[in-house]
């Protein structure tokens, strides 16, 4: 199975080389590892895989894997208080990097919704109960997902954006526009791969995999529901950033090592996703954006 997505930077399909491709098929698609995957999947393992990548010794895994996924370090700064001779004490600090000054700015113009993560997305109009994903099952509704019958109405058949982050990608997210914090909580769960191929074998992992949730009230969007979802060999979800009040652009926070996912829903009418991710969704088919970037439009 390829995984094809659209970037719209390049104008381009592009075919995404996975970071622990083989491993992830053996999980996900093999009897053999159906049963390891019950053992990975669980809090303690990942956790522990992820404390991993704190010790000295992981920034040896450094050069080899920008290498192998043309990663331009230049977009980036060192870890604070190191030079490019030595930029990153460990994988994670190295996992973590940020953005130089200016590097991402984010859209201005109040009426657009800026991307709240460089990543991979799908987005829908309305994500009602029976709304799928492309892959089989039905799993992305606002009940399953916010786990809280506080918010559910608030959020029922509203525009859903999901924010793909793979390994290599840039691991900071942020907020999209500005405003309050109404609410923030924690949903225990599973640490399964968020990889599409993952997806296609088990279609409730949005649902399942440990998150965390966070209500906000923007200045020109309505309220929207953060979702920052945990995944296998993730270590930690961090919140950097205000939880009570913030600006467009500010960070919100970021996931130690592993791929991850951000799933932002709104109030049904507020707003609708960009056209070319709607469009490419209908395709079945992901659209890169950087930071950001335009990813949605005020209604």
């Amino acid at each position: 199975m390829e995984i094809q997505y659209f970037n719209r930077h390049t104008g381009q399909n592009e075919i995404e080389k996975v970071y622990g491709d083989a491993a992830v098929r053996w999980l996900y698609e093999s009897t053999s590892g159906s049963f390891a995957s019950a053992a990975l999947v669980k809090a303690p393992i990942s956790v522990l895989y992820g404390f991993m990548q704190d010790l000295p010794f992981s920034k040896f895994k450094i050069d080899e894997f920008v290498k192998n996924y043309n990663i331009n370090l230049e977009d980036y700064v060192p870890e604070e208080g190191r030079t490019w001779n030595s930029p990153y004490s460990t994988f994670n600090q190295f996992f973590i990097r940020k953005f130089k000054e200016g590097k991402r700015p984010f859209e201005s113009d109040s009426n657009k919704l800026a991307a709240f993560s460089e990543a991979r997305y799908f987005g829908y109009e309305s994500i009602t109960d029976e709304q799928s994903i492309p892959v089989k099952g039905k799993f992305l509704n606002s009940k399953e997902l916010l786990a809280n019958s506080k918010w559910t109405e608030t959020f029922k058949d509203g525009p859903l954006l999901l924010a793909r982050l793979c390994p290599v990608d840039y691991h900071r997210f942020h907020y999209p526009d500005d405003g309050k914090v109404l609410d923030y909580y924690k949903v225990n769960g599973a640490y399964h791969s968020v990889n599409p191929i993952a997806l296609k074998a088990k279609n409730d992992i949005f649902s399942t995999n440990i998150r965390e949730v966070t209500i906000l009230e923007t200045e020109n969007f309505g309220k929207l529901a953060y979702v920052e979802v945990g995944a296998i060999m993730v270590g930690k979800i961090v919140q950097s950033g205000d939880l009570k009040n913030f600006k467009r652009g500010d960070e919100k926070g970021y996931f130690l090592f592993g791929g991850s996912t951000v799933i932002v829903i709104g109030e049904k009418g507020k707003w609708k996703p960009s056209s070319d991710i709607i469009e490419n969704t209908k395709e079945k088919r992901e659209t890169y954006l950087h930071l950001g970037s335009e990813v949605g439009l005020k209604i």
